[in-house]
């Protein structure tokens, strides 16, 4: 049997073309009629036979094409090598290409079940679900915080944990809520994304109780150092001269014709005494009015502030101070349109504020200058407020929003306190840099 395939056809056309000068022969000769109608059965018999030899290439290109549109990698091509070098060549292709997409799968899926791994072993939850609400991910972290064991759609969580569910809808892209549990402390966040043509809400949970707790106790430790400082401050003195009192009127003071006396040097020390003893008195109670204010801040009232206003108005208000001191001040807003949703009385309160600082952190200073910005800056509404001053050594940068912190002479140290909590009661941040001598930054973040 011949092996090649170009042989193969060309022995068949010959065949071929012997059939049909033969059915052209009998029929030419009319006592072979009959023979001649049987070469035509044998011509067609050759044509079916040549097609069929001819469209195996096609028949085989299909079942490649087949094989890899419904991932059938397993099947090979082997069959027809004895049909010459042409189709052998044509099966080690296919066989190649398969081989290839087999090992491309393979790698595919230890790819994702090492994702999947990681995914499952990350602390933070990991959820995300399509339009429908159709659970696409969900992590063991994230089945612990949601309550469940399993979750195919979204709408299961509504009889399990609908605070939770009511918490995902709710949080925006590219935002964070803060959502609290029995046991735990959530922050959540949510990206969009579109897959395959549809749109996918990714979002995680990460549980921050831990941090929160430390961060609660620092806070309540830097408050207990302060209020300690204050109140031993004002008490200590007020105690060594109430025992000084006792001890000049027990000295000084005597009995005579039933009333008490005392010498006019006594009455002027107990004087002094006495006027010490309201000065620290009253110092004690601006300290708890201090207090009080710093703990009770009205929640603020949005609405829709024009940047440029804000600060035109906070300049009109700092110029009668400034004025009287050499201090350059200035003020731009870039660009002109630039708004923010927040309570203008209060953000004007904590611009002035600074500007304050910065005016008494200049007052020594022959060639001071002020600097009060708005701008739009990595996506966010930025406000600073800078000043060239002697700035803030790096020790100081660290606890200058601490409450009741300060490095004045004067002062109750809740300023930048009540600033930085200001800011974030209107979900932005209030954040410093310094170096000495050249630059003083305050900014804020919205």
């Amino acid at each position: 049997m011949l092996r090649d395939f170009r042989s193969r056809i060309l022995i068949r056309v010959l065949m071929l073309a012997i059939a049909l000068m033969l059915m052209v022969l009998m029929f030419m000769r009319q006592q072979m009629v009959f023979a001649g109608s049987l070469m035509v059965l044998v011509v067609a018999l050759q044509v079916a036979e040549l097609f069929r030899f001819t469209t195996q290439t096609n028949r085989k290109l299909t079942r490649f094409l087949e094989s890899i549109r419904y991932q059938d990698f397993v099947s090979g091509f082997t069959s027809d090598h004895q049909l010459g070098h042409s189709f052998k060549d044509l099966n080690i292709a296919f066989n190649g290409v398969l081989e290839a997409f087999r090992k491309a799968r393979s790698e595919k899926e230890e790819h994702w079940q090492y994702l999947n791994t990681v995914v499952q072993q990350v602390r933070t939850g990991i959820l995300s679900f399509d339009e429908e609400g159709q659970v696409q991910l969900v992590n063991t972290n994230a089945k612990r915080y949601l309550g469940v064991n399993s979750l195919g759609h979204m709408e299961e969580l509504a009889q399990v944990n609908p605070d939770m569910l009511r918490a995902i809808r709710a949080v925006v892209p590219g935002s964070s809520t803060l959502y609290k549990g029995r046991n735990f402390q959530l922050t959540i966040q949510a990206t969009e994304m579109r897959i395959r043509g549809n749109q996918v809400k990714l979002v995680t949970l990460q549980n921050i109780q831990s941090e929160l707790q430390q961060q609660e106790l620092e806070a309540w430790q830097n408050l207990t150092r302060v209020l300690r400082h204050e109140i031993m401050n004002s008490i200590t003195p007020i105690s060594s001269l109430t025992s000084t009192l006792r001890e000049i009127l027990d000295h000084d003071m005597k009995v005579q014709d039933d009333h008490y006396t005392l010498e006019s040097e006594g009455a002027e020390d107990l004087r002094e005494g006495l006027s010490t003893i309201e000065n620290r008195s009253k110092g004690l109670i601006k300290f708890i009015d201090a207090y009080r204010e710093y703990t009770s801040l009205p929640q603020p009232r949005f609405r829709s502030v024009a940047l440029k206003g804000l600060l035109e108005n906070v300049g009109s208000l700092m110029m009668p101070e400034l004025r009287k001191t050499p201090i350059h001040f200035e003020w731009s807003c870039d660009p002109d349109y630039l708004t923010v949703q927040a309570d203008e009385e209060m953000i004007q309160q904590v611009l002035i504020n600074l500007i304050k600082n910065a005016v008494e952190s200049l007052h020594q200073q022959p060639n001071g200058r002020i600097q009060l910005t708005a701008r739009f800056a990595d996506s966010r509404i930025v406000i600073e407020v800078s000043d060239n001053g002697p700035g803030i050594i790096q020790e100081a940068l660290d606890r200058i929003f601490i409450p009741f912190f300060t490095t004045k002479k004067t002062g109750s140290g809740i300023g930048l306190s009540l600033s930085r909590q200001i800011m974030q009661m209107h979900h932005g941040s209030l954040t410093a840099t310094s170096v000495p001598h050249e630059l003083t930054l305050f900014r804020l973040t919205f």
